[in-house]
């Protein structure tokens, strides 16, 4: 008898087990905390909207930290708006590389401590140091620690890309 009993316990046991799991199953909803089922559908519709919003207000962020800092944010094209700087006699303009410049007043010459200088983008030529600028040529600083020297009163040009003046 005492071995019916055990097999009965057992019987009941599993019954009870399996209940239990069949209602927590039930009771869980798809795609919630308790089942966490990923299906492509929330990463298309949910998910991947939620990355871009956030991508999107970092970078509205970002400009705007340019826009104070004085840089131009160019609106998705490679290259940024041309400043005009004035220069006094004796200034210099020493640019990054890639920095480009154009004299519209006045008269300039490169400074550079080797060559080339500058590279004229409107004769694809190159200017060694102490040459003198022409009026609307454009010229492109591809080495550091090159720049323009203002050898007028007042020289005026037009700078793309990062500089100092000293």
């Amino acid at each position: 008898m005492k071995k019916n009993r055990w097999f009965l316990r057992t019987i009941v046991l599993l019954a009870l087990s399996g209940l239990l799991m069949t209602t927590a199953t039930l009771a869980a909803e798809a795609g919630s905390g308790q089942d966490p089922l990923v299906t492509l559908s929330y990463l298309n519709e949910t998910f991947m909207n939620t990355i871009l919003q956030r991508v999107d207000q970092k970078i509205a962020e970002r400009n705007g930290s340019l826009a104070q800092q004085g840089v131009s944010v160019g609106g998705g094209s490679a290259s940024a708006s041309f400043t005009v700087v004035t220069l006094s006699s004796g200034q210099t303009l020493t640019g990054d590389i890639g920095c480009e410049v154009m004299l519209r007043v006045g008269s300039a010459v490169c400074v550079s401590p080797s060559d080339p200088g500058l590279i004229d983008e409107t004769t694809a030529g190159t200017l060694a140091n102490g040459g003198a600028l022409v009026q609307n040529h454009l010229y492109m600083m591809t080495i550091e620690g090159r720049g323009v020297r203002a050898s007028a009163a007042t020289t005026k040009l037009l700078v793309r890309g990062g500089y100092t003046v000293a």
